[in-house]
Formats: C-alpha cells, sequence, structure tokens
C-alpha cells in the first residue's frame, strides 16, 4: 500500500506496508501514518506543498514510546537528518513552517540553557533549506513562570522568554509557481497573520492526551496563509492529530507520520470528532 498524493488515494495492493496506514478517509484526502519518519517510503518525493510540525523538542518530555531527553549534539544529528528527508519530499516551491522553542531550558541541567532556534536554523540551512522569515509566538504564559534561577540576586538569575517560533523555510522558490489554485485567507486574516508576532494561548495536554501538542489555532494560521486550497500538507511528527484536523476543516489533503500507535488512535478519534471527517461526507 502507497500513499499516492498525486492520485489523492491510498492504493488497495496488499503489501507489507498495509498495516503502516493507520487511518484514511475513503476520498483518501486525509492519511495517517504509522511509521518512523526517518524511514518510511510512503510518501512520493517532491509531493509536498507545505510542512507544518513542532519536532520533539528534546526537553526530557514523557511520550509513550521514548524519553525526550537525548544529548544535545544527538538530538541535533536527528535533527539534521530529519530536515533531509523532509526536504526531499517538498516540490520545488514547497514551504515549512517549522514550530520550535526559542531555547532549551529543561532537562539535562549539566548541559545548561541551549539556543535551539539558533542551532536548527544553522542545519535547516547546512543541508539546502533556504531561509524565508520567522514568526514569535507568544503563547502568553507568562503568568505560570516558577524558574527564576538565583531570586532577587545577580548570582545566575535565569531569562526566560515566554514564546516558540515558527520558522519559514522553503525549498528552491518562495513564490508558488506550480499548481496555483484558491486561497480562502480573508483580509483581516492576511493583514494580522502577516504581523511577525502571533498571541494566542498553548493547548491542554490533559484534553488533548498528549504531552507537548500545539493549539488548533497554529496548523490553521499557518496552512490558510502560506498553501492553497486542496494543496497537500504533511506533518512528519504528527502527535495528536492537530495539523490533519486543520486539513480537514480547510479543505486541504493531509498526510501524518506518527511513530507512537497510541498517538495514532488519538489522532484517529480526534479527526472524526473534531476534523468531521465523516460528517463532511455526508453532508455532500
Amino acid at each position: 500500500m502507497v500513499v499516492s498524493v498525486d492520485k489523492n488515494r491510498v492504493s488497495n495492493a496488499k503489501s507489507e506496508k498495509d498495516e503502516r496506514i493507520y487511518f484514511t478517509t475513503k476520498d483518501g484526502r486525509i492519511v495517517v501514518i504509522n511509521d518512523d519518519f526517518l524511514t518510511t517510503d510512503l510518501i512520493p518525493l517532491n509531493s509536498i506543498d507545505l510542512i507544518v510540525t513542532s519536532p520533539p523538542y528534546n526537553v526530557d518530555i514523557h511520550y509513550e514510546s521514548f524519553r525526550d531527553n537525548i544529548p544535545y549534539d544527538k538530538y541535533l544529528e536527528f535533527t539534521e537528518k530529519w530536515l533531509k528527508k523532509a526536504l526531499e519530499l517538498l516540490k520545488p516551491d514547497g514551504r515549512m513552517c517549522l514550530n520550535i522553542p526559542l531555547d532549551k531550558s529543561k532537562g539535562r541541567r549539566e548541559e545548561g540553557f541551549q539556543s535551539v532556534y539558533a542551532d536548527v536554523l544553522s542545519i535547516a540551512k547546512r543541508v539546502g533549506w533556504k531561509y524565508f522569515s520567522t514568526i514569535i509566538w507568544n503563547e502568553q504564559n507568562i503568568s505560570r513562570r516558577t524558574a527564576w534561577g538565583s531570586w532577587l540576586s545577580a548570582s545566575a538569575p535565569y531569562v526566560i522568554a515566554p514564546v516558540e517560533v515558527i520558522v519559514l523555510l522553503y525549498k528552491s522558490k518562495w513564490k508558488k509557481t506550480s499548481d496555483v489554485g484558491v486561497s480562502d485567507i480573508t483580509r483581516h486574516e492576511f493583514i494580522e497573520w502577516t504581523n511577525g508576532v502571533w498571541s494566542f494561548a498553548g493547548e491542554n495536554r490533559a484534553k488533548v492526551g498528549h504531552p507537548a501538542p500545539f493549539p488548533l489555532e497554529l496548523p490553521r494560521r499557518c496552512i490558510k496563509l502560506f498553501s492553497f486550497v486542496n494543496d497537500t500538507v504533511l506533518d512528519p511528527f504528527l502527535g495528536s492529530g492537530t495539523t490533519l484536523i486543520a486539513c480537514a476543516l480547510l479543505n486541504r489533503r493531509g498526510i501524518g507520520v506518527e511513530i507512537d500507535e497510541k498517538y495514532c488512535e488519538i489522532a484517529k478519534e480526534r479527526l472524526i470528532k473534531e476534523g468531521m471527517v465523516f460528517q463532511k461526507k455526508l453532508m455532500e
């Protein structure tokens, strides 16, 4: 079974790959793949219009299948591998919205703070990505801050910015020229979202059932601003499925890759309930 974004469906051919297709809508527009993104061969090269993703942050978050606390140099090696793979899957005018922290301040205290944004961007450019811009995402969570370092002392105070970043990268050219389609963004949205500081709250972990979800508003804005209706959007680290929910609601084709079967199931259930993938079909 092979995901074919060109034909917009999953073939019915029986093979050992079948079980990796965890969920797909009948029309094949939304697909959840239970596989390792680094090794999966289910996505054709040069087939993706937009990538929207938030990879593991390496800040000691407890996922189901692994601990997100590998040494920082190993994390950067992993980053280089997946960035190379993602670049191969994009069309020449394909883009990526990469949500990462500005820096790393949790876990592995012996390593101190790490300049995640600067390091990941440097790797991206080294492997062939081109840089366009950066959006600052203000999560509005400064009231929940508890880490101060040396309280009321110059000894070792912590300076922590309550923001994350969305790095805008592209493959060969920023302007879309292949399969130019219909934009569904409103005038108000365009004016507001082209301002490079976005302010909206993060997602509730307990509500979603995932330790590090991003809110629906993040992929919704990225998809409407940087892709056309019916474009193909990929999330190589699908997690709880938020990117695909946005795809379903915004009439995009969506492919999500997730290594953990439990999160694939969460994504499937959320697509049915929040993405209304079956209800929308019944209304057509």
